[in-house]
């Protein structure tokens, strides 16, 4: 499964091909339309998951659930995305409005879909324990499971776009990629090689300051790990630069710079210099801002209740504001 085809659920393309998402999100490709459709799916999950919420009380409140949890995620979003585009600024990041609102919605996509998936449970709890302190304590684990689970999937993505440069400055999180069968470097016996003279011969010959002629395909000695002589063919023209010599300038055909540094094949393995041995700033302020999102998402989701709809009272599309939503957690757990 690629990026060109996708799948028809969205959920099913992030949970089997994630890859293809952070690619995508990467290079800013169609991003308008995957992330319709993340908000499309998204929507209709929370719709879904809200009526069972409001199912406890009545079927009004059903009603008005299913349009109120879709809205504070939403709303949750508008408030907390700007704070983390202008994070990633302040430090140097690269991320576009669109590259952050695609990852964003990523996590938001996870949680409604993994939310929509314990409905089922939920269900079978409302009927079997027509608790409500019970029930509402249930589907706030719920909600927090699936959150949790979402959120794991955005720094996931904000992991690859580091891995991709996006998350700091361009200068220093340059790197050089050296390929696995790059040779390495080890220092050969400098040497005034004759023409005509045998490879043995020009690793044992004395030190000499001057370049030193070698006809073009000759075999040149160079030194192993393990000290042994081993052959290769001279190149036709070394880049090099030597005292004296003009800038841009190369050495004649056949010729070598004194000093010249042989190489032995590397050892498989690949090297990566100027990696940054640190987190990006912006991946520590990810984590605060996932903090403060929650903070957000949990004060907006208690002035927008009810949710559930206490069975003392009657049906009413907002409560008055007092007290939180931490008081009121604890409230619940301490009557059960």
């Amino acid at each position: 499964m690629s990026g060109d085809r996708p799948s028809p659920l969205v959920i099913e393309r992030i949970l089997r091909d994630r890859d293809s998402i952070w690619q995508q999100i990467v290079a800013e490709r169609d991003l308008n339309v995957l992330t319709g459709r993340m908000l499309t799916s998204s929507a209709i999950a929370l719709a879904c998951y809200g009526a069972v919420l409001g199912f406890f009380h009545s079927p009004l409140m059903a009603l008005t659930s299913a349009l109120k949890l879709p809205l504070l995620f939403l709303v949750t979003l508008a408030i907390c995305l700007p704070t983390l585009y202008l994070f990633n600024l302040v430090f140097g990041a690269r991320l576009s409005v669109r590259q952050s609102l695609a990852l964003v919605m990523v996590a938001i996509t996870v949680t409604s879909m993994l939310a929509v998936a314990f409905a089922p449970i939920s269900l079978f709890f409302l009927i079997t324990a027509n608790d409500y302190g019970f029930f509402k304590l249930l589907n706030v684990a719920i909600l927090t499971l699936s959150a949790l689970v979402g959120l794991r999937f955005l720094t996931s993505g904000m992991q690859v776009l580091n891995d991709h440069g996006l998350l700091a400055p361009e200068a220093a999180n340059a790197t050089v990629d050296v390929p696995a069968n790059a040779p390495t470097p080890v220092q050969a016996v400098p040497a005034a090689v004759p023409v005509g003279a045998t490879p043995v011969a020009a690793a044992a010959a004395g030190e000499s300051a001057e370049p030193v002629a070698v006809p073009a395909g000759v075999a040149l000695a160079e030194l192993t790990a393990n000290g042994a002589v081993t052959t290769a063919p001279a190149p036709a023209q070394v880049p090099a630069q030597w005292p004296g010599q003009p800038a841009g300038a190369s050495f004649p055909p056949g010729m070598l710079p004194p000093g010249y540094v042989a190489q032995r094949p590397g050892d498989g393995r690949t090297a990566r210099r100027g990696e940054p041995t640190q987190r990006p700033a912006s991946m520590t302020l990810l984590y605060i801002w996932i903090l403060l999102f929650g903070f957000v998402g949990t004060q907006l989701a208690w002035t927008l209740r009810p949710f559930f709809g206490d069975p003392g009272q009657d049906f009413a599309f907002f409560r008055s504001i007092d007290g939180n939503f931490y008081a009121e957690i604890l409230r619940t757990i301490a009557n059960l």
